[in-house]
């Protein structure tokens, strides 16, 4: 099985405890935050693995250094594959909530609530919110598994 895959599963796993437990015990925006940047880690650790078997295939030569690149060459590489270009898109949209500024929302309550602003629209995150994303990232990994492994997901 491929090392990236297992490191994938792992952050997963952090993940969950992420949203399971601590936000659970503490309602605040950096959980949330926390939360979403082990998304990306772990999108990240998927997106590398899919790469690395294109090197192996040899449909590709090197790797390229930045994760956004690393992502863009995935989709230029897979322009066929909707359910993978649909990853990459979300994993596009959580990179780019974390760089915007944004705002809090009843902290250390039920409905904490992290606020984007972004060109069109308002983008907020909440705990149900977050519990959605966690199951895109998690289907990412299943859908990583059987391209990448050709197994299903223990």
């Amino acid at each position: 099985m491929n090392d990236y895959l297992f490191e994938a599963r792992e952050e997963l796993k952090r993940l969950e405890h992420i949203i399971y437990v601590s936000l659970k015990y503490t309602r605040t925006v950096d959980v949330i935050l926390n939360a979403l940047h082990r998304m990306i880690s772990t999108m990240e650790f998927i997106i590398e693995a899919f790469l690395i078997q294109k090197v192996e295939q040899g449909e590709m030569t090197a790797l390229p250094k930045s994760p956004a690149l690393k992502a863009t060459t995935l989709a230029g590489l897979c322009p066929d594959e909707a359910q993978l270009q649909k990853y990459l898109t979300f994993y596009a949209y959580l990179k780019t909530i974390l760089k915007l500024p944004y705002t809090k929302r009843e902290e250390y309550r039920r409905h904490v609530t992290f606020v984007v602003q972004l060109e069109n629209s308002t983008s907020e995150i909440d705990i149900d919110t977050l519990t959605n994303c966690e199951k895109i990232v998690h289907q990412f990994l299943t859908y990583a598994y059987e391209k990448v492994a050709g197994v299903k997901e223990e």
